[in-house]
Order: C-alpha cells, then sequence, then structure tokens
C-alpha cells in the first residue's frame, strides 16, 4: 500500500520506514495503475505534453497550475520525476525520523505525495525516469549527497537520455517542459534535468538515434520554466505589506535573488489562474516539503513565495508563436502550432 492511501499519523506516532526493495515495489505499482488509467494511443489526443522534474514537488511549485490548466482542457499531460527526492527536509515532525540521514524513508513517503499531487492536478500518466529509484536525489549542491554513486548527478547522461527518449517517442508530445541550464537555481538535479531534457529534445527526432526505442518523434517546442524578476518583485512586496520580512532571503529587491529571469528572456504566460484551488491543493499533498498558508508558501528554507495561477516559461527551442500584452508573451505552449 502506497503512502498516498495510509491514514495519518497520530501525534508523535513514527511510520515506520521500508526496505529499499517494498519502497521500489511499491512505486513501481503506482506508476503501473496510472499508466492504466492512462492507457491509450498517443495520437488519439489532439495535444500533448512533457514535463520533466527533478523532485515530487517541483511540478507542483513551478508548473502546476499549467499542468491542471491543460489537463482540464482534454491535453494529454505526461510527467516524468527523475528521483524519489530522498534528500529532501522534513516540514512534518511525526516524519522527521524518514529524513536521509535517519531511516531514509523519505523517498518512498514523497511516492504517495506525489500520487496525491497528480490527483489533485487530474494528471494521470506519472513516470519516473528509468523506473522508480532508478536515481536517487543528488541533494544541494556542495553536500556530501553529490557524492553518491546512484544519485543523479553522477548519472550516465547517455543513459538517461536513453530513457527519456523512449518516454518522448511513446507519448510523442508537442510541447517538453523542463528548467533552464542552470536549474533555476543551481540545484544539481535540475541543471542534470535540464541537461538530459535539452539531449532526448535533439535526439529523439533522429531516426539514426537507437531506433529500437521507437519510430522517431520530434517535438516541436521546448520550454523552461521561468519566474520573472516583476512577479518576484510583487511577491516581496506583498511578503512585506503582510509585515513579513525575512521572505525571499529578506532582500527588497528581485534583482539581489540568486533566481529569476528579467522580464525581457520570459516568452510565455500561462494563465491558468482557474487552476489555482488545485495548485494549491497539489501543495498541501506535499506536506513534508511544503507548507501551505493561505495564499502564500514557505519552502523548508523558509523563502516565502506567492502561489500565483500565472506560470511563465522561456523558449528554449522552436518557433515562438504570436502573442500579446505589453510584453507581447505567448499565452499558450501550444501557440503557433497547428494542434
Amino acid at each position: 500500500m502506497s503512502d498516498v492511501t495510509m491514514p495519518p499519523p497520530e501525534p508523535g506516532e513514527k511510520v515506520a520506514a521500508q526496505s529499499a526493495e517494498a519502497v521500489l515495489a511499491q512505486a513501481e505499482a503506482a506508476v503501473e495503475d496510472a499508466a492504466v488509467e492512462a492507457e491509450m494511443a498517443p495520437l488519439d489526443v489532439p495535444r500533448r505534453m512533457l514535463l520533466v522534474h527533478a523532485h515530487p514537488d517541483d511540478e507542483t511549485i513551478g508548473t502546476g497550475a499549467t499542468m491542471a490548466r491543460y489537463a482540464a482542457e482534454g491535453v494529454a499531460v505526461t510527467l516524468v520525476t527523475c528521483t524519489l527526492g530522498e534528500e529532501g527536509e522534513v516540514l512534518v515532525p511525526e516524519l522527521e525520523h524518514l529524513a536521509a540521514d535517519r531511516e531514509d524513508g523519505l523517498g518512498q513517503h514523497r511516492v504517495g505525495e506525489l500520487a496525491a499531487a497528480c490527483e489533485a492536478l487530474r494528471v494521470t500518466d506519472h513516470r519516473f525516469l528509468g523506473g522508480p529509484g532508478r536515481y536517487r536525489d543528488s541533494g544541494m549542491m556542495g553536500t556530501p549527497a553529490n557524492e553518491r554513486a546512484e544519485c543523479f548527478w553522477r548519472a550516465d547522461l547517455d543513459e538517461a537520455v536513453r530513457e527519456l527518449v523512449a518516454v518522448v517517442r511513446e507519448v510523442r508530445p508537442q510541447v517538453l517542459v523542463t528548467y533552464d541550464s542552470n536549474g533555476g537555481y543551481g540545484h544539481p538535479d535540475h541543471v542534470q534535468a535540464h541537461r538530459v531534457t535539452a539531449a532526448a529534445f535533439d535526439a529523439a527526432g533522429d531516426e539514426a538515434y537507437e531506433p529500437q526505442l521507437g519510430e522517431a518523434w520530434q517535438p516541436s517546442k521546448l520550454y523552461f520554466s521561468a519566474v520573472p524578476r516583476s512577479v518576484l518583485q510583487a511577491g516581496i512586496d506583498l511578503l512585506r505589506e503582510a509585515g513579513d520580512t525575512s521572505g525571499f532571503f529578506g532582500v527588497e529587491k528581485a534583482e539581489d535573488l540568486p533566481f529569476g529571469v528579467p522580464d525581457e528572456q520570459v516568452t510565455t504566460a500561462v494563465d491558468a489562474s482557474d487552476e489555482l484551488e488545485a495548485k494549491v491543493a497539489a501543495m498541501r499533498a506535499h506536506k513534508t516539503q511544503i507548507a501551505v498558508d493561505g495564499p502564500f508558501f514557505a519552502l523548508s528554507n523558509n523563502i516565502g513565495q506567492r502561489a500565483f495561477g500565472i506560470e511563465h516559461y522561456t523558449l528554449g527551442r522552436g518557433v515562438r508563436g504570436p502573442g500579446s500584452g505589453p510584453h507581447d508573451w505567448e499565452d499558450d505552449l501550444f501557440a503557433g502550432l497547428d494542434a
């Protein structure tokens, strides 16, 4: 039984960490069940998108509203997660024993959280790259977790690309979404996810590349999730108006943050405000990682952010579609495509 079906622990109750074999067996079962629900020929659905994220919860924080909007519109949305998020911090005191430096059971628990988040977002096709547990969370840059042989940061790039190309050729998306070359904020698994996805985007359409992985398929667009500095500044201002001066590293200007992109680099703004409730519900599902308080949420490093229903992207590959508004941004990841 995966954690998504487990009752919450009583105060002070310890949830036992399971063996690595049990963890992977439960994760495999969860993925297989989702695949059965989503089973259909890819071309039965005119519009298809594939998102590649590093850890459970990344999909919700950066792209959750987008995923919910397109799923609601009937788009085939596939999520590939690269690790189980074993090295994450734990915000729930009753579950602190699952941390990597104690019982190391957090990854299995986060499989359940991710399943619940996908249900909230109405995403039924979710896979782990290479299968559940194939790649381990690498931890923050410069930590001992980076040195583990099985971590994603040390993955054989060619092997990881083959794994993702197989998924691309199966689901045949027009649109791929991942992080920019810095992984958004420099996390090694986010950087590696960018490398793997960008290489898979180029390789999937090459008929000479690994033909045993399926018929070649060239996606039309590759997007990188982004947070415009104007949005960050608005979040800083909102927190300060609410009396919180510690969020966003305590800075007053977005330019002083280690993440965010200039507005002129942004190409696309997806307005999924109608799906904000679904995004917040998905955040709540990731209870070990995210504490949700009204329209604000705090990550485990206490960076305050606004859970905006408008999510932004930069176009890394492909032809930019028609834009609108003061920035001439696209309002649809499929802008300019026939689908």
